[in-house]
């Protein structure tokens, strides 16, 4: 029987055993992006270590529901309530309107989610289709007394509650000492944060609803406690992100929720660490980081990414470079033959033992590069086993193998025959013929064995 599901929860800064809060339904919300560029590797390293999660719940016998935001209305450069708009930057950049890049950028990210054979959540929310549950929302802090106006803005006033700080552990006199000599004046507090912003008279930005009277757009943090709110309800059981979320975006979406509907946002909070690139975090800001198209255009699957990214820990910080996408390649490639060789054998093991460890493991705070090493250790596993496998993982290691493609397993029995007869000649033409399927061909004493190229 394997163990229990444990999961470090930021909240109480421990690891914590999983206990749902309704047996039936795990509810689930993981911050999306927002779609105003093309998606880099470092955000999608999360979505890959939080399909880990939801694989490890299923493995566990629990049914996950979740939902994943994507943030269509433009918020600040800054987290700060400051800069340009995310959004208009976007449209400026490339020549189109804000609706348009929204639903360029949406549509790209959910193409390259699906390239990683990514669990597809249950519900996809636009921020967009949320405006007069926003609106609704500040109407609530309003009436409860946790708000004030100023000329650029309804904001949020973390004075007024007295648990604010708690979540990131945040030195608020400290951070009111070393605010920048440009902080708002209006602000009271220096973590004050806008819930709902109004746009000036000669300020560009297309997105705009009316309220109070002014036209204006909700604060970014606000989306996600309605989004929950309207969605999953509270509590949930598991809020996912990234650390950078933290200080900021994680502590006011507690803020809003706990002030609004006097009940805790979520049971556990989960945390990925940051990707690098040569030493530095990748960032669109940067310009440093590889698209899934890049990638692609270099070779390589998406799914080695994914195998790149699951060698290391979700808490760990990672540095990417090229040389160990092509490690992870080759080990990628290596189970991808190993199954091949599986399926040609017939001296085949059932492998419940090597799952359970490897689900023991993965039940350790998903450990998934311990749960790596156990599965390189596989030997003459059964495909039942390899299935099992890509349920836990989701590597798409057995979906395109041969007995599936009428034309490769031909092309394998004539050359069969030709090695048979000793027509070398015509054995070598099969061979090469097979390398547009991405296989090859090993002559050993029991016979042709398959294997794939890359």
């Amino acid at each position: 029987m394997s163990n229990s599901l444990h999961l470090y929860n930021t909240l109480t800064r421990k690891v914590e055993k999983f206990t749902p809060l309704n047996s039936e339904k795990v509810k689930i919300y993981t911050c999306g992006p927002t779609v105003y560029s093309t998606p880099h590797i470092g955000n999608f390293a999360a979505y890959i270590y939080w399909d880990l999660l939801i694989r490890t719940l299923k493995i566990n016998g629990y049914t996950p529901y979740r939902v994943l935001n994507l943030t269509d209305v433009g918020h600040l450069t800054s987290d700060g309530d400051e800069g340009e708009d995310k959004l208009e930057k976007g449209a400026r950049q490339s020549g189109k309107t804000v609706w348009e890049v929204a639903e360029y950028y949406s549509n790209l990210f959910l193409q390259d989610y699906k390239s990683l054979n990514l669990t597809p959540p249950d519900v996809i929310a636009k921020a967009t289709d949320y405006i007069e549950q926003d609106k609704a929302l500040v109407d609530k802090l309003i009436d409860k007394g946790y708000t004030y106006e100023t000329s650029d803005g309804i904001y949020f006033d973390t004075n007024k509650l007295a648990t604010y700080a708690d979540f990131a552990r945040l030195n608020l006199e400290k951070l009111q000492a070393g605010a920048r000599v440009e902080f708002s004046q209006e602000k009271r507090n220096v973590s004050d944060f806008a819930v709902w912003k109004f746009i000036q008279p000669d300020e560009k930005h297309a997105m705009r609803w009316d309220y109070l009277g002014r036209p204006g757009y909700p604060g970014w943090h606000l989306e996600c406690s309605t989004i929950i709110h309207e969605e999953l309800g509270e509590p949930i059981d598991i809020h996912t992100g990234g650390i950078d979320h933290i200080p900021v975006h994680h502590t006011n979406e507690i803020a809003q929720t706990l002030a609004a509907f006097d009940k805790q946002l979520s049971k556990y909070w989960l945390h990925c660490n940051h990707l690098t690139s040569n030493g530095e975090k990748i960032s669109k800001s940067l310009g440093n980081g590889y698209t899934m198209q890049d990638l692609i255009d270099k070779g390589y699957s998406p799914l080695d990414f994914k195998m790149w990214v699951l060698q290391g820990h979700y808490q760990s910080e990672r540095n990417f470079t090229l040389r160990d996408l092509e490690a992870a390649r080759k080990r990628r490639l290596n189970w991808r033959n190993q199954i091949a060789r599986s399926y040609q054998s017939n001296t085949l093991e059932n492998g419940v033992a090597t799952l359970n460890q490897i689900q023991d493991v993965l039940n350790d705070n998903l450990n998934s590069p311990q749960a790596l090493a156990i599965i390189d250790q596989a030997n003459n596993h059964s495909l039942e086993f390899w299935q099992k496998i890509d349920e836990s993982l989701g590597l798409d290691l057995i979906t395109d193998s041969p007995d599936m493609n009428d034309k490769a397993k031909d092309i394998l029995a004539k050359r069969d025959i030709a090695r048979t007869n000793r027509d070398y000649a015509k054995s070598d033409q099969l061979r090469d013929e097979l390398k547009k399927f991405n296989l090859t061909v090993l002559d050993t004493p029991q016979g042709q064995i398959w294997q794939y190229l890359k």
